[in-house]
């Protein structure tokens, strides 16, 4: 309890204008200026660390942000991962083959031969696997050599189709190929740089011609078509 000069005292503080008083006596200037670095240590503080919240937020945000980028980025590079390389491995191809014509029968020539060529014998059935050279006609003349650069007409037929796709008699002039390599003149096939030599002048002679010999794999389009076995009847004009 206070005395009555105690309660006078905190009378007078108590009036307006009095200065900052705890019950036990007046505030020093230290103490208020030590409180007010509290409270602003403590307003610091809290700025601080509002500011701390917000930079974690935004750094788990970013952090969200770009592993969902990169598992984004993985996804369209490699949408199946090991297993899209085995459905891409086992996935049929689109694309369009032709079927290898060799192993077509060989059929009987189709339509008209133009005037003046020789009919076609060709071997009707399974195609040859190897070069089929057959003497028609067994010439007297001159005999075609390796080195030759001889005149010949010719007719070939494809032996899937029995379609003539290439003759000499309708343009009026037989061909004259070279079958000498390292001279430059008329590229043949090797059907017939292995089947020509040996004949003579007046005659005539049927190659049939595997694909290996004639245009392989590749043919020679559109008229041969890939793996195509060919029927040629050639006749020696001159040497």
């Amino acid at each position: 309890m206070l005395t009555r000069r105690g309660r006078e005292r905190q009378a007078r503080l108590a009036r307006p204008g009095a200065p900052d008083c705890v019950p036990w006596g007046p505030v020093s200037t230290r103490n208020r200026q030590r409180r007010e670095r509290n409270r602003e240590a403590r307003a610091a503080a809290e700025v601080a660390a509002i500011r701390r919240a917000r930079r974690l937020r935004w750094g788990f945000a970013i952090g969200g942000l770009v592993i969902a980028a990169v598992v984004a980025l993985v996804f369209v590079l490699d949408p199946f991962g090991d297993d899209g390389d085995d459905v891409a491995a086992e996935a049929p191809s689109t694309s369009t083959t032709v079927a290898p014509a060799a192993t077509s029968d060989c059929v009987p020539v189709s339509g008209s031969v133009p005037e003046g060529a020789p009919d076609v014998p060709v071997k009707v059935g399974p195609p040859p696997t190897e070069l089929l050279v057959e003497d028609l006609t067994v010439g007297d003349g001159a005999e075609v050599t390796a080195e030759s650069n001889p005149s010949i007409n010719y007719i070939g037929v494809a032996c899937s189709t029995g379609a003539v796709f290439d003759e000499s008699y309708s343009g009026g002039a037989p061909l004259q190929p070279d079958f000498d390599p390292a001279t430059p003149g008329w590229e043949v096939i090797e059907g017939w740089k292995q089947g020509i030599p040996g004949m003579k002048v007046g005659g005539r002679r049927l190659l049939g011609i595997p694909p290996a010999l004639a245009y392989g794999e590749a043919g020679s389009p559109p008229a041969i078509g890939p793996n195509e076995t060919l029927w040629f009847v050639v006749e020696v004009v001159s040497v």
